[in-house]
């Protein structure tokens, strides 16, 4: 079965809404909660997670820290206990470490792997086995790690992790937190320091949670770009870790909010970490009602409540350099662009090629499907606003990626006519629950719920 003819059964509709309404709380980040399992399974003893997402994508990174050696266990309150083995305690897996449909979960365990004298199978969904590689297989290889990959660094793929790691300065060709992270992992079992040189800086959930573990970390800012360096072979110890709610998440019900008339939610205890934060910015440039309230600290990370009202948006220029810090929201930016007042140009986003599909080219051809006249460039797009008029109707094509399902049905929430997306299963990779949240704010859906 193909992205383009997906089973009758998992397509869904999202139609004409009225005015949505409540109060909600998204789940847990999904970077966060990455990694509080890696890291978890590196300390010595317990790590407690509180608000960890129970997605498709990180239940498989829980996974995959069990073949790795570390007990991991949900109790029945919903929080989570990792038993760490230690950096460098790693056990060689019996089986194929399977990431599903995550790229993050894929490349971050890759620089784990690689800095422990261990073999293993790295494999995924038809999706993540089209996923190039290569961003972290060159500098974990320069550490001495082994791949074993198919053409074009993609996987299926087998590592041999270093006899002995080395650490390495690596300036990053591109602005990737996974890049930074897979690194920084692998440097953990490397004696001295390893260093990442970003051009632009990335989020910075793997920084702060090895400090939190008891990681000697710095960043500096160099001639060449942002410094993070870090000394090898620590002892981590455990701390609790709380998951606040994932931005990226909170942007689809946040989008809908302000395209819906009459339309007032709250959404409690987002991350508003300021390397993830840009959409949030770029949609109050726009125009967006966008409050930000009861503002504080969680677990080293900048939480806060935001209430949003429906808007009348403006099209902007999004500055290039805002890209790294909302990547993975520009699909559900340019549904809010097509409402917007004029043009809204998007440029600098060439990463969006690579991910769980061309999400520039499944965005342009969602938004044409729609009535929405738009212009694709390789690293950008420019969308001509409808002023608040989209005609909608459109049949949109997923290629099997959870953002463009969910950015498409939220046009179809605030659009004259229906909006189908073919394929909505993939949502639970991220966004467990999704309709029935959306439901509850008073949207409306027609097909498989997820």
């Amino acid at each position: 079965m193909t992205a383009s003819s997906p089973s009758p059964h998992t397509g869904l509709t999202a139609e004409p809404s009225r005015a949505l309404g409540g109060t909600i709380r998204v789940p847990g980040d999904k970077s966060i909660s990455h990694r509080a399992l890696i890291f978890g399974a590196l300390a010595v003893g317990e790590t407690r997670i509180t608000g960890l997402l129970e997605g498709e994508d990180v239940l498989a990174t829980a996974e995959t820290m069990r073949r790795l050696g570390a007990q991991v266990r949900r109790h029945a309150d919903g929080t989570w206990s990792v038993f760490g083995v230690g950096v460098g305690g790693l056990s060689e897996p019996a089986e194929p470490l399977d990431f599903g449909n995550s790229g993050t979960g894929a490349r971050l365990v890759m620089g784990l792997v690689a800095g422990h004298p261990i073999t293993a199978t790295f494999i995924g969904d038809a999706s993540l086995s089209r996923r190039p590689m290569g961003r972290v297989i060159t500098p974990l290889s320069e550490m001495g790690a082994h791949f074993h990959a198919r053409e074009g660094g993609r996987m299926p793929l087998t590592l041999t992790g270093a006899r002995r790691t080395l650490p390495i300065t690596y300036r990053s060709p591109v602005a990737s937190a996974q890049v930074k992270s897979a690194i920084l992992l692998a440097g953990l079992n490397a004696p001295g320091v390893t260093t990442v040189i970003e051009p632009v800086p990335t989020r910075d959930h793997t920084e702060r949670m090895l400090r939190a573990f008891g990681a000697h970390i710095e960043t500096r800012q160099g001639k060449d770009g942002l410094e993070i360096s870090l000394t090898g072979e620590p002892e981590l110890t455990p701390c609790p870790i709380a998951v606040p709610g994932d931005p990226s998440s909170a942007a689809f019900p946040v989008v809908a909010a302000l395209l819906v008339p009459g339309s007032e939610i709250v959404v409690q205890g987002i991350t508003l970490n300021p390397h993830r934060a840009g959409l949030y910015t770029t949609l109050k440039e726009m125009g967006g009602d966008i409050e930000v309230m009861n503002q504080r600290e969680e677990g080293g990370e900048p939480v806060a409540d935001l209430r949003v009202r429906h808007s009348r948006l403006t099209g902007i220029d999004v500055p290039p350099e805002r890209a790294a810090s909302m990547i993975d929201e520009y699909p559900v930016l340019a549904v809010a662009a097509a409402f917007a007042e004029g043009e809204t140009r998007m440029m600098g986003i060439h990463e969006l090629r690579v991910k769980e599909s061309d999400r520039i080219a499944a965005t342009a051809s969602g938004l044409r499907a729609n009535g929405i006249k738009v212009h694709e460039s390789d690293d950008g797009m420019v969308v001509e606003g409808r002023s608040g008029m989209v005609d909608g109707g459109g049949h949109v094509v997923t290629h099997m990626d959870h953002r463009i399902a969910m950015s498409f049905l939220v046009m179809g929430l605030a659009a004259q006519k229906p909006v189908t997306v073919d394929d909505a299963s993939m949502i639970a990779t991220s966004f467990p629950g999704f309709t029935t949240l959306m439901r509850g704010l008073g949207a409306s859906f027609a097909g498989q719920a997820q």
